[in-house]
């Protein structure tokens, strides 16, 4: 039963102002993980750093944010109002009750402001802190550690263009707890030992594990693991890692190195280095070589989580493993004694079968979270693969370039997979458009090759 709106209590978060498409779905995912719910009732202004949510504790809002990335820190709001007035007016009618166990004499305090999209004089600070002299503070100040930390949060809208004298939005609460931040620079790709060109960006990366609800001694899986960044983030909340890819020399650390000024990879440079550089290792099972068009796992329902970036075919071809009988040109050397044969292998082919291992090797509820790359002017919804096991959740916007995006899907099994689902796909019209996006690699360049002939062109002019 839900909890009823009087057991609710109300929270403003102060989000980070990028990634916005990505911030709903990751509170979202990580409130439904802490005993939260998401109601429509929540006063969310998507694109703003201030949402005011309900939920039912303390202990749920400090639990959001030892996992997000997203918020920079939450508060218990006391007083909320669109003018000062309003503000005071709201903070006089709360509760005394609620006030009082931190405004105690024998306690210290102080009152932090922040504003957004303006800048105040120390003056006007301590102004506005003189203002709120009418609450019944009994303790002592104390600036440098104190024990309760009150904010006041002004809002001046999102054009910075144009300013307004006196904010839209004024809040006044009790800090609680700040996000995970700081995890986006401490696991910065620019300090890892094993990277590759295609490394995901440390803040996405834990984003990602956030929308499939990793929790710890989950089991998260990566078909196209490259250098193991998403199994990172995954691992840093307490999940059992492991991947698959088809090149040899990634998973194995061997061959030419990704840094500039360095020719060959050394021998920390690996997936399980890299875990053990942050303290992981325990969390680390495997990385196999393998092909992700061909089956290597025994059939039940194995994964927590299946979270993947797969290849788009920018860099170079999607490849799979093809048979002895193809063109000896696809013959690749990947180290002194090891060979394979590749194929291409289609981009509707490996979203096709990203879903249908999805639904029959996650746990039901387990979730699989993907970049889907899209040619904007061809984007529908439509074009989403589906599948009858698994629910879309969320499907959130990263640009590329003016003409291209990725796409972060993150969808939940909500049905068992069986027999007949195997090839359920195929049969469905829905997914047909989405063959056509097999040429992304030419679209992409061909947007590439058209803005360098304008650039050129007006430079000449």
């Amino acid at each position: 039963m839900a909890l009823a709106a009087s057991a609710l209590r109300r929270y403003l978060l102060l989000l980070a102002q990028e990634h916005l498409e990505f911030r709903l779905p990751e509170i979202t995912s990580l409130l439904s993980l802490c005993g939260g719910q998401f109601s429509g009732e929540q006063e969310i202004r998507v694109n703003s750093p201030f949402w005011i949510l309900n939920i039912p504790s303390e202990e749920t809002a400090r639990g959001l944010m030892k996992r997000t990335v997203c918020a920079k820190s939450i508060f218990e709001l006391w007083g909320h109002g669109r003018s000062a007035g309003e503000l005071y007016a709201s903070l006089k009618n709360y509760p005394t009750d609620k006030m009082l166990p931190y405004l105690q004499s024998d306690s210290t305090y102080k009152i932090h402001i922040h504003t957004f999209n303006k800048t105040l004089t120390q003056a006007q600070k301590i102004k506005k802190i003189d203002a709120l002299e009418f609450l019944p503070f009994k303790g002592k100040v104390n600036l440098k550690n104190p024990e309760h930390i009150f904010w006041i949060l002004e809002d001046y809208g999102m054009n910075p263009n144009d300013v307004p004298e006196d904010p839209i939005h004024l809040y006044f609460g009790r800090w609680i707890a700040d996000g995970q931040r700081e995890l986006i620079e401490s696991y910065s790709v620019k300090k890892r030992h094993f990277i590759g060109n295609t490394s995901m960006d440390a803040c996405l990366s834990f984003i990602m594990a956030n929308h499939a609800r990793v929790k710890p001694n989950d089991v998260v899986y990566d078909p196209f693991v490259g250098t193991g960044g998403l199994l990172i983030s995954s691992a840093h909340f307490g999940a059992y890692v492991c991947g698959t890819d088809i090149d040899y020399n990634t998973i194995h650390g061997l061959g030419k190195a990704s840094r500039k000024n360095q020719k060959w990879r050394g021998p920390d440079e690996n997936i399980r280095a890299n875990l053990r550089q942050y303290g992981l290792e325990k969390y680390y099972l495997d990385a196999l070589v393998a092909d992700s068009s061909r089956p290597i796992w025994r059939k039940g329902m194995l994964f927590d989580a299946i979270i993947t970036d797969p290849p788009y075919g920018i860099r170079e071809a999607p490849r799979r493993m093809g048979s002895q009988k193809e063109t000896v040109k696809s013959v690749e050397r990947s180290t002194e004694n090891h060979f394979f044969v590749s194929s291409s292998y289609h981009l509707s082919d490996i979203f096709f079968d990203l879903l249908k291992f999805a639904a029959e090797h996650l746990v039901m509820g387990g979730r699989l979270v993907y970049w889907l790359p899209i040619y904007k002017p061809e984007y529908t919804e439509e074009i989403i693969p589906r599948h009858p096991c698994l629910k879309l959740i969320s499907n959130c916007e990263q640009m590329l370039s003016s003409h291209t995006s990725r796409r972060l899907i993150t969808m939940e099994k909500v049905k068992e997979f069986k027999d007949q689902d195997e090839n359920s796909y195929v049969l469905d019209g829905q997914y047909m458009p989405y063959r056509g996006h097999n040429s992304f690699r030419e679209k992409y360049f061909s947007g590439v090759t058209k803005r360098i002939a304008k650039e050129e062109k007006d430079n000449q002019k």
